[in-house]
């Protein structure tokens, strides 16, 4: 029994929701979702909720279970509110700046990288050594940080590269004479 699956998505005011067959459309304020649910797993609307169901006891249907009703909450989460991720950057020389709809990297190599922003997404940088990716799909923002971190991720000696905001960084000691 899925302790996440088994409860239904309130759906809030303002937000209109639409479920047919295994399509899920959402939209609200910040703009318009949809999720196509497995086969797996049947989605229904009642009470203004949307309530999700495995169609058979299988350990297929049971993973789903979960993870779709995770994703139809999203859904929901991102047209009302949007998803936000950080990222610092450390280095010396190390620094970001958006031009338009690309995204400049300065990281340490003998050139920069420009990194074109993707659609539904906006990056913007307060500081040089800070980047603040916002959207309203959650897979979207998290690959999209997940590739500028790719570029130099943060190394363990002295911490340089780019990290996202509150990550922990294990530390190793250098060479010992």
């Amino acid at each position: 029994m899925s302790r996440i699956g088994k409860k239904p998505v309130p759906v809030p005011a303002g937000v209109t929701a639409n479920v047919a067959g295994q399509l899920v459309k959402i939209k609200g304020s910040k703009g318009e979702l949809s999720f196509e649910v497995p086969e797996d797993v049947s989605v229904a609307m009642d009470n203004g909720a949307i309530a999700v169901q495995p169609r058979s006891q299988t350990k297929r249907a049971r993973s789903l279970w979960g993870t779709s009703r995770a994703r139809v909450a999203n859904l929901v989460l991102g047209v009302t509110t949007g998803f936000e991720k950080k990222l610092e950057i450390n280095g010396v020389g190390y620094k970001a700046a958006v031009n338009g709809k690309v995204l400049k990297l300065s990281l340490g190599y003998s050139h920069d990288i420009d990194y074109p922003i993707p659609e539904g997404v906006a990056i913007v940088t307060p500081k040089p050594t800070e980047i603040v990716i916002t959207g309203i799909d959650k897979q979207v923002v998290g690959q999209t940080a997940a590739e500028i971190r790719d570029y130099r991720g943060p190394e363990p000696y002295k911490g340089k590269g780019v990290k996202y905001a509150g990550e922990f960084i294990f530390r190793k000691e250098g060479k010992k004479k």
